[in-house]
């Protein structure tokens, strides 16, 4: 179960995601982290994977889902510091493209600019 936290930088709201991301119905923590954001009306949204190594396919629904809800408000939500093994298997599930990914923290911070 990864370890979810959320912060502000810049005007963007970051989640920080620590561990394997393999939620399912019965871990919701990325799922609610982004909609307590949404509801307390963040529109720039940053998932930090750098301290995520796994992530199985009840993790690529909630990234998915994450999207969509955050899309569906108007927002924007993109990914930072993916892993290789991460990157990998977006890549597999052809969310690679679908996701705006940085390399550093830093750069997609400023990239919401």
């Amino acid at each position: 179960m990864a370890k979810i936290t959320t912060r502000a930088r810049d005007g963007v709201t970051i989640v920080d995601v620590v561990g394997g991301l393999v939620t399912g119905d019965g871990d919701p923590g990325l799922s609610d982290a982004v909609r307590q954001a949404l509801d307390g009306g963040a529109t720039r949204i940053l998932l930090n994977l750098g301290g995520t190594d796994f992530l199985n396919s009840a993790g690529i629904n909630v990234l998915a889902s994450s999207h969509a809800a955050v899309s569906d408000r108007g927002g924007k939500l993109k990914l930072a510091s993916v892993q290789p093994k991460v990157q990998e298997v977006l890549a597999i599930a052809r969310l690679g493209t679908v996701f705006e990914i940085h390399g550093t923290e830093e750069e997609a911070v400023k990239s919401f600019a």
